[in-house]
């Protein structure tokens, strides 16, 4: 499997930038998922209360205003436990790049669900986060120091 890094750069090393941009990335998600691990992001209901506060001025349809505000602020902390489950699996994912284009399409929709719903002040750097994932899913990132590599040249798929 060691031969299979060494063997990633000679045929896909033109994604390197890529691949150290993946990196960076699983680094970021791994640090904001410990800060709000060790914080108190669980015990707290600031993103719900930060999402009632934004929600009626957001241009969105009735049914997602209503599925926020039935689902989402009501059963906040469930809500949290997702946020952050879904942080620690594209960390890890992106740092192993290991199953990187399905873990970059579900960054994607979570980047658009919080460009969405925190408002105006953090929507450019979750546009540019939703950038970043469609980038990764569309050229697979992981295959370039990473165990996608290794899979992708014996189970061809749209997975690798």
């Amino acid at each position: 499997m060691f031969a299979a890094f060494i063997e990633s750069v000679k045929y896909v090393g033109h994604l390197i930038p890529l691949a150290f941009l993946r990196v960076f990335l699983g680094y970021y998600y791994l640090q904001q998922a410990l800060v709000k691990f060790h914080g108190d992001f669980l015990n707290r209901p600031r993103l719900a209360a930060q999402i009632a506060e934004v929600l009626p001025t957001v241009d969105a349809s009735y049914w997602y205003k209503s599925l926020v505000e039935k689902l989402l602020i009501q059963h906040w902390q469930g809500l949290a436990f997702f946020i952050l489950g879904i942080e620690f699996a594209i960390a890890i994912s992106y740092l192993l790049g290991y199953v990187v284009r399905p873990v970059a399409i579900l960054g994607a929709l979570l980047a658009f669900n919080m460009m969405i719903l925190t408002g105006p002040q953090y929507e450019d750097l979750y546009r540019v986060f939703f950038a970043m994932h469609l980038a990764m899913a569309w050229v697979g990132a992981g295959r370039c120091l990473g165990f996608d590599y290794y899979f992708f040249k014996r189970r061809r798929g749209i997975w690798w």
